[in-house]
Order: C-alpha cells, then sequence, then structure tokens
C-alpha cells in the first residue's frame, strides 16, 4: 500500500502552487479583497485552464475523470496560497451534478462548470447538515431562504439542500436574489440567497445530498491543511530573519519548540485529509465518519497552528499590514462553515457506535 502521493498527484499540486504564485501575489490579493469580491478574473481563469473546475468531473463532459482526492489536493494548495475563489461552491456543485442520474441536467451544465465558464454555487444554509436544509419544492419550483452561500454574487448554477436531503439545481435569475452579508474572512465572502419559486431541476435524494456534504467537509479540511502549513512556513521564515538582542530569535529554544510544536500538528493531519478523501472515492463505509473527522481535527488543528503563529511573530502578527492576519480569518472561516468542529465529533461518534 502507498502512503505517499503519486508523480502526477504531486505535479498537480506544483502546477496550482506556480500558477497562483503568478496570477495571485500578495499585492494582487489584497487589492481583491478590497473590493469585498470573491472572484477576479485573471486568478479564476488560471485555475480553470490548470483544469481544477473539471477534476473530479467526468471526462465525457469535459473533466478530468479524477477522484475527489485530487480536488482536495487543489484545494490544500489554494488554502495555502490564500487565493480568493468561490472554488469550495464551485466544485461542489460540480460533483452534484456528476452524482446525479439525471442526465439531461449533466449534458447541461458540466462542460460549463469543467471549464468554468459557469460558476457554480453550494446553498444548504446554517443548519449545515441535510437534515436540517429547508428549502421546499412544488412541481419544479423550490423555494426557501439559504443563508451563508458562498460565490453566489457570481454564481450561474446554484445546487440547493431541499427538504429531506436531496438536491436541486436552480440557474440563477427568475426567483433568485441575493443579499451580501458579513464575514471574517474576506477572501470568501458570503449571502443571503432567496428563493422564491424558482425554476429548479432535480439531482438526487439524501443520499447524494450527504455525499456531497461529505465532499465538503473534505475540501474544507484540505484548505485547513493548506492554510495551516502557509502560516508555520510564515513563522519557521520570520524566526530565520527576525533578531532580538543581537540575536536571530529562531536560535532561542522556546521559539524552537513553539515551532516544533506546530509541525507536531500539521504533519499527522496530513493523512487523515487524504484518508479522507479516498474513502469517500473508494466508497469504504467509514467515508461518512472519516470526513466529519477530518472537518474537526483540521479546523482545530488550523485555528490553533494561526494562534501559535501569531504569538511566534509578535507584534507584527497582529497588524492588517502583515498578511499573517489573511490565515487567520481564514481559519474563523474552516471551522464555521459547514459546522463546527463540536458538531462533527458527535455525528462520529455516533457513526461510530459511541
Amino acid at each position: 500500500m502507498k502512503f505517499h502521493l503519486s508523480e502526477e498527484q504531486e505535479l498537480i499540486q506544483d502546477s496550482i502552487r506556480r500558477t497562483l504564485e503568478d496570477a495571485c501575489p500578495p499585492e494582487r490579493r489584497r487589492a481583491i479583497i478590497a473590493t469585498d469580491d470573491d472572484f477576479d478574473p485573471v486568478v479564476w481563469q488560471a485555475l480553470m485552464e490548470l483544469g481544477v473546475g473539471g477534476l473530479s468531473l467526468p471526462t465525457e463532459h469535459g473533466g478530468s475523470g479524477l477522484g475527489l482526492l485530487d480536488a482536495a489536493l487543489a484545494m490544500e494548495i489554494v488554502g495555502y496560497q490564500g487565493s480568493p475563489a468561490p472554488l469550495l461552491g464551485h466544485l461542489l456543485a460540480g460533483l452534484a451534478l456528476a452524482g446525479s442520474d439525471n442526465e439531461a441536467a449533466k449534458a447541461k451544465y458540466l462542460p460549463g462548470l469543467a471549464d468554468g465558464s459557469l460558476i457554480g454555487a453550494f446553498a444548504v444554509g446554517d443548519g449545515w447538515e441535510p437534515a436540517s436544509w429547508t428549502p421546499t419544492v412544488s412541481g419544479n419550483m423550490v423555494s426557501g431562504v439559504v443563508r451563508f452561500v458562498g460565490g453566489a454574487a457570481r454564481a450561474g448554477l446554484f445546487v440547493v439542500g431541499i427538504q429531506g436531503g436531496g438536491l436541486v439545481a436552480v440557474e440563477s435569475g427568475e426567483g433568485v436574489s441575493i443579499a451580501s452579508v458579513a464575514t471574517s474572512d474576506p477572501t470568501r465572502p458570503l449571502s443571503t440567497v432567496t428563493f422564491a419559486n424558482a425554476p429548479c431541476t432535480p439531482l438526487g435524494d439524501a443520499d447524494l445530498g450527504q455525499k456531497v456534504f461529505d465532499a465538503g467537509l473534505v475540501l474544507l479540511a484540505a484548505d485547513a491543511l493548506g492554510g495551516a502549513q502557509r502560516c508555520l512556513d510564515l513563522s519557521v521564515d520570520y524566526a530565520k530573519t527576525r533578531e532580538q538582542f543581537g540575536v536571530i530569535i529562531g536560535q532561542f529554544q522556546a521559539v524552537k519548540h513553539q515551532l516544533a510544536n506546530m509541525a507536531l500538528e500539521v504533519e499527522p493531519a496530513r493523512a487523515l485529509v487524504w484518508y479522507a478523501a479516498y474513502a469517500a472515492d473508494a466508497g469504504l463505509p467509514d467515508s461518512s465518519r472519516v470526513a466529519a473527522q477530518a472537518k474537526a481535527h483540521l479546523a482545530d488543528r488550523f485555528t490553533s497552528v494561526t494562534r501559535a503563529a501569531v504569538q511566534a511573530h509578535g507584534g507584527i502578527g497582529y497588524t492588517w499590514e502583515y498578511d499573517l492576519q489573511l490565515w487567520f480569518r481564514r481559519a474563523l472561516f474552516d471551522r464555521a462553515y459547514l459546522g463546527a468542529p463540536s458538531l462533527h465529533r458527535e455525528r462520529a461518534a455516533v457513526m461510530a457506535g459511541w
């Protein structure tokens, strides 16, 4: 059994990393978030030209035919770079369509999602779990209010969680209204979306809804892994250059211990994210449970590492001018979105029969 990435998977991550470094350097990232918009055509086009939008979509509809693991590897690099892009909802919308048995909907929407010409959003509301989804369907119309939807302002297609845990597809426009809401993470603005007798297309029942929700947990865990690694790298680089009392602070034993503890939080968590994505791709019986565990554990680790990184940087770590604050805000988002760690630990315990 292999416990490392393939050469192709390493190439995917390296290509995305280099592309985002070129397309979204720190000064451009700051300019984007100053607009209160999570969409930048340069960043989006760069990601789509690499095929990120269609990584997990079938080849017959323009995708790469890969799995959730490959999408998670992409999300890890996006989290590492802190790039403003509505990628999470877009990937989940694509996974919902790909997992549907509605062939007409697949043919209509998947090619646009794969090449990025159609931006997707995942709308499930702040109850998060499929059992709490509230929009209702009557005939071919859906109605309801969904809070905290990412990428809504630019989305051309919404995948909406409905009562009973199923999913429907709704095109932006008729019967759809959007209002922005305040959020802690400027790289990922959220909106409240109201569906008022909006035309919809059924995609699948509660089984599909749960699978896509679990995929969202894995992708958030991957984003948190990338963000935590970035905070660790920033702290190590800072400790190599910052002087105190005429000495580089990285030579102080207390700082070495702090950095070592941060590394011990990040590196062992990597296997949990990879396994959660692999379990979903392989259809293993524990896939839903490990997705919940991955989301809970990585959200806590990301928060813990960002706090330690701020301490390691001292006063500069608290300032708006230094980019560390962007990953601190991203950690708060990853912790709350799709459910807090306590929620998913309880779910994992119940699924394990505790």
